[in-house]
């Protein structure tokens, strides 16, 4: 097992009346599943921010999506692999579950479970025979668990919605997003971008639907303007509904979409900047009733990632943290006051806190200075 050090302030800190760093991890990049199988094939053998591939095992890399599990335990989804199809055919895709230790100041890489279609439910070929799915075959990056302990996966190359089982056994067959297609995505001519599919998805708090967000526009519609739909959960299918997230600048993305309640949601929106050059991190509380009625989302900044108060010197760092990742894409409400966010590493290409180093994956709480207010029910 791989250790995070989780240090965290005492309880005075929720007096706090700015954002305020309360507890920080660190999962080194070079952590691997024990006893998997060989990755990094494609990436060739240069070094890459001091790491060569390949590996004997699989790496423990790049969350994209996070579920609390209410006991202290986090299940985090991995990303696609290495970046695109044709690097990932030897990452397998895979859920781990990590959890905090308060007892030794730890948190455990404690399992986890692989991604698999052994009904075939995937029309189209699969890179491999056993049918693990791959990084070749889907780009996951954002993960519901329905009230059945099923689990509901967005996914980029198509873009569509998987849903799987609790063993991680896929039940149906991808569900596309009408009229939007990827250029991964086999069926016709796209209108997405690559690797602009489903990057964040929220729920209803009656987890009758689901709310997929696309990270990139499709095409006719405004620049920087990102579809928000809802499906329904029931019917398995889309409801016809959607909404519009405008992002503050076209050359941002999205990160994550979680819900607080029916009408409001916690949305990670980035640069594509790492490290001194990145200039915006932020969550920001997103309301689909629109009350100034401009045909967009209404936005609140809830949390600048890169001027987090830290008086206590949580980590080990200075009294303002940053974090200041390409690629920031997991938040979690874990009480009215409190979210974790963590950021995917996209091991070994990402270097962000330290210039020529590969980035570890990064866990953060953060006390808010007052209550979201969120439906009980969206929280652990």
């Amino acid at each position: 097992m791989a250790a995070l050090g989780l240090i965290a302030t005492p309880a005075s800190a929720h007096l706090a009346t700015t954002p305020t760093l309360t507890g920080f991890a660190s999962l080194p990049a070079l952590t691997f599943v024990p006893g998997s199988e060989p990755s990094g094939a494609a990436l060739g053998t240069a070094p890459v921010n001091g790491i060569a591939a390949p590996w004997d095992d699989q790496p423990v890399q790049g969350f994209s999506g996070v579920l609390p599990n209410g006991d202290g335990t986090y299940d985090v989804l991995s990303d696609n692999g290495f970046g695109n199809k044709a690097n990932s055919a030897d990452f397998l895709l895979r859920i781990h579950r990590i959890g905090p230790v308060p007892q030794t100041g730890k948190v455990d890489v404690l399992g986890g479970l692989n991604l698999t279609d052994p009904d075939a439910k995937v029309p189209f070929p699969l890179t491999r025979t056993d049918r693990v799915l791959t990084g070749s075959d889907f780009d996951v990056e954002s993960i519901v668990r329905d009230r059945d302990g099923s689990l509901w996966i967005g996914d980029e190359f198509g873009p569509w919605l998987l849903h799987f089982d609790r063993a991680g056994r896929l039940l149906t067959a991808p569900i596309p997003l009408p009229d939007v297609r990827a250029p991964e995505n086999p069926a016709g001519t796209p209108n997405l971008g690559g690797s602009k599919g489903f990057e964040g998805m929220a729920h209803s708090p009656d987890g009758r639907y689901l709310y997929p967000l696309l990270e990139g526009t499709v095409a006719g519609d405004t620049p920087g303007d990102l579809r928000f739909n809802e499906f329904d959960v029931r019917r398995a299918a889309y409801t016809g509904k959607r909404w519009t997230y405008r992002l503050d600048s076209p050359s941002n993305a999205i990160g994550d979409a979680i819900p607080v309640d029916a009408n409001r949601f916690l949305i990670i929106e980035r640069d594509n900047n790492q490290g001194d050059a990145a200039a915006l991190k932020r969550i920001y509380l997103a309301d689909r009733r629109d009350r100034n009625h401009d045909g967009v989302m209404d936005k609140t900044l809830v949390v600048d990632l890169l001027a987090i108060a830290n008086p206590r010197g949580v980590g080990g760092f200075g009294k303002v943290f940053r974090f200041p990742f390409v690629t920031i894409e997991d938040v979690a409400l874990l009480d009215g006051r409190t979210i974790a966010v963590l950021n995917d590493n996209n091991f070994p290409g990402s270097a962000g806190r330290t210039p020529g180093v590969a980035d570890n994956n990064e866990f953060i709480t953060v006390k808010l200075p007052k209550s979201l207010n969120p439906d009980p029910r969206v929280l652990p």
